[in-house]
């Protein structure tokens, strides 16, 4: 390559990179989201509860959805051509993280427009989970807490999850995500009923999504349990087991 060739690509990488952060800045907004902790908030944007804690002068750890917080992060200002597969390839981060950092599901946006850019790195990985999935099984695993724990807090779904993982790594179970739920016994039982109602077909919600998240990152509230039922059973072989949390309704035993 000619070292005129090499300076043009040099030039041009300089002005691009200008051309980037130009529109950077520092200090963002968060919106705060449903089934979001400040634990969560801090992994998106690389930093701690406390700091978010400290910054917001908040008593404690309650947020609520819709809440304003500031966070110790980068902001883009769009430009006239941008999209949000550009920005996220810019900053090194997937596109999953930039709608989350901007609770932004579509792809509208305007020059002028601000937004959050969360730390590289701090998407859901399956090299990094406590067991192998696909993204199928990711969507399988939400519908899944949708269908068992709607009305349930959030810790409770992350508990849904960490069960059919728990069962993933347990010897007495299939090893898949997809073949745990899906499981029927030789008498013809379902393993889980939203499979058998058809109520794991109801698509999953952003906070079942983050639940299941959670639980894939190592999350796990029902403290290593292999099953769950609402404290309105009656099934006195699943009252007989170990009690290892007790969420809301949910029951969760080994």
């Amino acid at each position: 390559m000619s070292i005129l060739k090499k300076s043009a690509i040099f030039v041009t990488a300089v002005v691009l990179s200008f051309m980037i952060l130009a529109g950077a800045a520092y200090g963002a907004t968060y919106t705060v989201q449903s089934g979001d902790s400040l634990y969560r908030i801090g992994i998106l944007f690389n930093t701690s509860a406390d700091i978010i804690r400290s910054d917001n002068k908040l008593p404690g750890d309650l947020i609520y959805p819709g809440q304003k917080l500031y966070v110790r992060a980068h902001t883009h200002t769009v430009k006239s051509g941008d999209t949000l597969s550009k920005i996220a390839g810019w900053y090194g981060v997937s596109l999953a993280q930039l709608r989350k950092a901007n609770n932004k599901w579509d792809d509208m946006i305007y020059p002028g427009q601000v937004l959050n850019i969360p730390a590289a790195g701090t998407g859901p990985s399956a090299s990094k989970a406590v067991v192998s999935y696909t993204q199928s099984e990711l969507d399988l695993l939400a519908r899944l807490v949708r269908a068992e724990a709607e009305s349930e807090p959030y810790a409770a779904k992350v508990g849904v999850a960490a069960v059919v993982l728990n069962r993933v790594k347990s010897n007495g179970f299939p090893n898949t995500i997809s073949s745990v739920i899906y499981e029927v016994s030789s008498n013809g039982y379902y393993q889980f009923t939203p499979v058998e109602n058809g109520m794991i077909d109801r698509p999953a919600t952003q906070q079942d999504i983050n639940a299941a998240i959670d639980a894939l990152n190592g999350s796990d509230p029902s403290n290593g349990a292999l099953f769950y039922f609402d404290d309105s059973a009656t099934n006195k072989w699943l009252w007989s087991k170990p009690i290892k949390a007790w969420i809301g309704r949910m029951v969760f035993v080994y």
